[in-house]
């Protein structure tokens, strides 16, 4: 049997399943994670764009583009909402898979639940199904790829589930998906491509999700993929694709962030956070930061002077200086103003990265790293530090409606916060509708153009 056929026969098999209560609770994290990440990330430049495009091109339907007022098919919904989540590196991780499947899966599930009518349980056991989908096949592949080449399985599982799509027909959506998913090649592993600046395309996930749902609605209108397209031992451990499908959990093995930024960012930061907290290190008498990390934080670009302001998220030197200079909550988020800041590249100049063997052997298990601050003649450093939000360390619900509160405090207004968390709350307590009835019509002002 086609790996893709079995995917499909766990969905269909997973609709008989009763959800756990840790899962079912895992899965509403999730849901109040992604809505933290979106809400601030819906004003950001990339997803503008895409509202923009999405206008034109896939114009008409009735599913809510998020804080907007607007609305759009299927395809359109999901692409720019999952833009929107994606957009600031607020959204969800998952350290097996080396990607993000909350950006792309969530926004699927609740944009296929509303048009389908479905209950909350079913909604959070889509999100459970696409999670263990999307990241399983992340997982197996053997060599690093971009989220993109393979969140577009759990998009199409979480769709195909609340479809009650044929396994048959669901197999081809699988095959059609992964080999209509944007390559991302100049993003992956490999010396082919030299680093990437930081930009709006990122790793794929919005159009990837996009790229999903019309391989759904392809299948479902009769056309067929290549079903042998994880058949191959050279690209993906085979024995660890489906093996155990279904009891995995990843939904509750996922991390969730607390700066607006490239996960290898994170390490970094909280080590300097430490150090400020326990220093009083004025910027201006800083007269070296040193980073000891490991090889993938190593291969962000990690521009001092980023070249835009999605290039932010991809430079440790400037998040750092950042944060000595602007404090805490200066990535929590990152704002177009942060951008062009002659004081904060002056900061961001006078840090060095270098690789640590040892840290780099934990890695991608764990991303850990130390800093050390030259400042005043006098030398500062940091334990190994890991970063806020692991799974073995997950956040409380209280710690992620702080989230949104911060996150969202430039865009939304303490109204707007407080009835997203509570419509979050009532999600938690079995009632989805009030969550899709907010998305649909909360409208942040900044969010109009």
């Amino acid at each position: 049997m086609e790996t893709v056929r079995q995917l499909a026969a766990y969905v269909a098999g997973a609709r008989e399943e009763a959800l756990t209560d840790d899962l079912r609770d895992a899965a509403c994290r999730a849901v109040l994670d992604l809505v933290a990440a979106a809400l601030p990330g819906v004003d950001a430049p990339g997803p503008r764009a895409v509202r923009r495009v999405a206008s034109v091109t896939m114009a008409g339907g009735s599913l809510p583009v998020w804080f907007t007022g607007q609305r759009a098919g299927l395809a359109g919904a999901v692409w720019c909402n999952a833009s929107a989540a994606a957009a600031l590196d607020l959204d969800d991780g998952h350290r097996i898979a080396r990607g993000h499947p909350g950006a792309a899966i969530i926004p699927a599930a609740l944009a296929a639940a509303e048009e389908m009518g479905a209950t909350t349980e079913e909604l959070l056991q889509a999100i459970t199904v696409g999670y263990e989908v999307g990241v399983a096949i992340g997982a197996a592949r053997r060599f690093y790829a971009n989220t993109g080449m393979w969140s577009g399985y759990g998009v199409v599982a979480a769709l195909g589930y609340l479809r009650r799509t044929p396994p048959d027909v669901l197999a081809h959506a699988f095959a059609i998906a992964g080999i209509s998913a944007p390559n991302q090649l100049h993003a992956g592993a490999g010396p082919l491509f030299p680093a990437q600046e930081g930009n709006d395309v990122k790793e794929g996930i919005a159009w990837s999700s996009a790229t999903a749902v019309n391989a759904l609605l392809l299948a479902e209108a009769g056309h067929s993929g290549p079903l042998a397209l994880l058949d191959h031992p050279e690209h993906f451990r085979l024995e660890e694709l489906t093996d155990g499908l279904g009891q995995q959990r990843y939904v509750a093995r996922n991390y969730m962030k607390f700066h607006a930024c490239c996960r290898h960012v994170h390490a970094p930061v909280e080590a300097l956070l430490g150090l400020l907290a326990q220093h009083p290190l004025a910027p201006d008498d800083i007269q070296a930061i040193e980073v000891a990390t490991y090889s993938g934080a190593l291969r962000i670009t990690n521009r001092p002077e980023p070249s835009g302001f999605t290039d932010i998220q991809f430079s440790i030197p400037y998040c750092l200086a950042l944060v000595a200079i602007d404090g805490p909550g200066a990535l929590l988020p990152v704002t177009p103003v942060a951008l062009d800041r002659p004081d904060v590249v002056a900061l961001a100049q006078k840090v060095t990265l270098r690789l640590d063997p040892e840290l780099d052997a934990r890695f991608p298990a764990e991303t850990l790293s130390r800093v050390t601050v030259h400042s005043g003649g006098r030398t500062f450093a940091s334990p190994v530090t890991a970063p806020r939000g692991e799974a073995s360390a997950p956040p409380s619900w209280a710690e992620l409606e702080d989230k949104l509160r911060q996150a969202g405090r430039f865009s939304a207004t303490p109204a707007q916060q407080d009835e997203l968390i509570d419509v979050c709350n009532r999600l938690r307590e079995g009632d989805h509708a009030p969550l899709l009835d907010a998305l649909a019509t909360i409208r942040l002002d900044s969010a109009s153009g």
